[in-house]
């Protein structure tokens, strides 16, 4: 089959675009793969981080979409009709992008007749507004079918569609971060010593709870002893506010903040000098960190919100809380009162079933449903 894959791809930083590059990658196995990016993704007065881009570039990308102007998106439309694709699969998880995808949607459609599936990775935003659901709904109107990777995506799905086609399917093991290394060795590489590791990865953003984090680590000084939690991820948001609060806390002396992104081929020194990784999340969808957690074997502690929990095998593959700061507390010392091997032995058996492979094997059920 002929496939155009649309969204973001490297070198835009993010989730999306790793995950758009490693469905490429998986799918152009057997499949004629076509990749369609952006010239332009946010305006820059839109985007609260330092740069939209890192070192990495990915292979025969087209960057073709200026999320704000329209003329871009017919030669988008252009471009997607002379490939003659049989399938178009859009990267689809915030509704600013649904003007420009509805165009293009509704053009590939007018000249090819392609079917459009669409991976939600978010349906309604962390910070919504109120014509969010409309614009995604005359996006999705164009759309034949759609995968979904939480229950709460498919229920944000049915909520828009009355009566969807669409699988549901975790997120993949993300395989584009290195290969493990010894604890000694990624701990050394980062100037850390014989301190248990507590881990903090990706995007700072408030829905992601690094305030009760820092708050738990004031109940872990009194039952935990020799530990250090690593906060590392771009920071969106006022960093002084993270900082005060570790001096308010009088945990500053246990906490490392390392506000910066971090590219592919550092991840892997970070996840495999942790112990343990802890995702304390108000809200959510899903997180591509779990998947990236589960790669190098790494137990997790994450909030009972959203789709995390769906992943996570309680007392297994890690711990599953409340979003708050006493409970993560109590389930980071429970896990350090734990034999580590017997999850890193769960872990390796249960991340079998996120394939890249199992991922592609249920969107070609659905392009042939």
């Amino acid at each position: 089959m002929r496939i155009v894959l649309v969204g973001p791809f490297p070198p835009y930083r993010g989730g999306i675009s790793m995950f758009n590059h490693s469905l490429a990658k998986e799918l152009s196995k057997e499949h004629e793969i076509y990749r369609v990016s952006f010239s332009l993704q946010y305006p820059r007065s839109l985007f609260p981080g330092k740069s939209q881009f890192f070192d990495f570039e990915d292979e025969k990308v087209e960057r073709l979409i200026n999320s704000v102007n329209p003329f871009s998106w017919k030669k988008t439309v252009k471009y997607i009709n002379n490939t003659e694709p049989d399938v178009v699969i859009f990267q689809y998880w915030m509704p600013f992008f649904a003007p420009a995808f509805s165009s293009i949607a509704k053009g590939i459609k007018k000249g090819s007749g392609a079917s459009i599936l669409v991976n939600c990775n978010n349906i309604t935003p962390h910070e919504p507004r109120a014509t969010d659901s409309l614009m995604t709904a005359k996006f999705f109107s164009y759309c034949d079918g759609f995968i979904v990777m939480s229950k709460t995506v498919e229920e944000d799905l049915l909520r828009i569609q009355s009566n969807p086609k669409y699988r549901k399917t975790p997120h993949p093991v993300y395989d584009v971060f290195g290969k493990s290394l010894d604890q000694k060795k990624a701990k050394s590489m980062l100037g850390i010593g014989d301190e248990k590791v507590i881990l903090n990865f990706g995007l700072i953003r408030d829905y992601k709870g690094l305030d009760l984090l820092i708050e738990s680590a004031k109940y872990l000084k009194v039952e935990l002893n020799n530990f250090k939690i690593l906060v590392v991820g771009e920071c969106y948001g006022n960093e002084n506010n993270y900082f005060q609060l570790a001096e308010k806390n009088n945990v500053a002396d246990v906490i490392d903040f390392c506000f910066e992104f971090v590219p592919n081929e550092s991840v892997n020194q970070y996840f495999c000098a942790a112990d343990l990784i802890v995702l304390p999340y108000k809200s959510a969808t899903q997180s591509g960190v779990i998947p990236i957690a589960y790669h190098f074997d790494k137990p997790v502690v994450v909030s009972n919100v959203g789709g995390l929990p769906e992943i996570v095998q309680d007392g297994r593959t890690g711990f599953i809380c409340e979003p708050d700061a006493k409970q993560i507390a109590e389930r980071i010392k429970k896990y350090f009162n734990s034999d580590p091997k017997i999850f890193s032995s769960y872990i390796s058996e249960y991340k079998r079933q996120f394939s890249w492979e199992i991922f592609v094997k249920v969107l070609l059920e659905l392009i042939e449903s």
